[in-house]
């Protein structure tokens, strides 16, 4: 499971099961972890210029991707109980049809699970954001509360907020790597983007983080 559709070219990504596995994460860049931590701020305006595939991978790779064969990832969680869920919504990415897409971490792929370009509501939903509706992707992490409640109680509210905040640091030091801009974003009406994103009932939306080329 590992690393089932990863080995597969870029080119051919659509499966049979609908997952479209992305390029392979880089492991290491020229940008020290010391300059994404210096260099990093919310950006709100972006480029009109579209992002790549290897972009989205790396991006959602730095979200919640696995780096051990155990099924460990990139941001520490409560018990391993790993209850975030991380979307794209695509609205202006190379190779990929505008929609709302599901990333699963085992297997670095992701689904599309709605088809067109949502980038607007969700910037309605988030108040009227231009950053949301402008961005040439959003990435919107999500938790199912119960599976990390279930060992810890009412404790483990504050155990999946503590992870989000992780895994989202995570997204905003790997865009700096990548020479691309994002913010963390909490203003917005749950019920509005859980229906934008077609979210299970026990699915709540976290945050959303667009993400585009910055401005010269």
């Amino acid at each position: 499971m590992y690393s089932r559709f990863i080995r597969q070219k870029p080119e051919e990504l659509e499966t049979a099961e609908g997952w479209v596995a992305l390029p392979n994460p880089a492991r290491d860049s020229p940008t020290s972890i010391e300059n994404t931590l210096l260099t990093r701020r919310s950006v709100r305006d972006y480029q009109e210029n579209p992002l790549t595939m290897k972009d989205i991978s790396q991006l959602l790779w730095a979200a919640q991707g696995i780096t051990h064969p155990a099924g460990l990832r990139t941001a520490a969680s409560a018990g391993a109980l790993y209850p975030l869920e991380v979307y794209l919504a695509a609205g202006n990415v190379e190779g990929l049809s505008p929609g709302i897409y599901h990333y699963r971490p085992a297997e670095h792929a992701i689904r599309q699970t709605i088809q067109g370009d949502l980038r607007k509501e969700l910037g309605q939903a988030a108040l009227n954001q231009e950053a949301v509706s402008k961005a040439a992707a959003v990435v919107a992490i999500t938790a199912i509360y119960e599976r990390t409640t279930v060992k810890y109680g009412l404790r483990g509210n504050q155990y999946v907020h503590m992870e989000v905040g992780i895994s989202a640091q995570n997204i905003s030091l790997q865009a700096i790597s990548l020479d691309l801009g994002t913010v963390f974003i909490g203003a917005f009406h749950d019920h509005e983007v859980k229906k934008l994103l077609h979210l299970q009932s026990k699915e709540q939306p976290l945050c959303l983080m667009p993400v585009g080329r910055k401005q010269v």
